[in-house]
């Protein structure tokens, strides 16, 4: 029986997809929330984690599809 650390997957490896998008959107969004949020007045706790959520959700999309498409030249 083969170990359970072991996969081989056929294609993109969606688990190192996943992985690679949760890290980077973290070390890179994280930047890009804060700078987006110079230009914009946010006086209350609420619009303040709205927006957040607003630009990470775009980040996030964006840098999955990047990752995605970085594994999918790579394979």
């Amino acid at each position: 029986m083969p170990a359970v650390e072991q996969t081989d997957p056929d294609g993109v490896d969606f688990g190192w997809v996943m992985q690679v998008t949760f890290v980077t959107t973290i070390l890179v969004g994280s930047p890009i929330v804060v700078l987006a949020s110079f230009g914009t007045a946010l006086p209350t706790w609420t619009s303040r984690a709205l927006f957040a959520v607003r630009v990470g959700a775009v980040v996030w999309f964006l840098t999955a599809i990047g990752v995605y498409l970085y594994a999918r030249y790579r394979r």
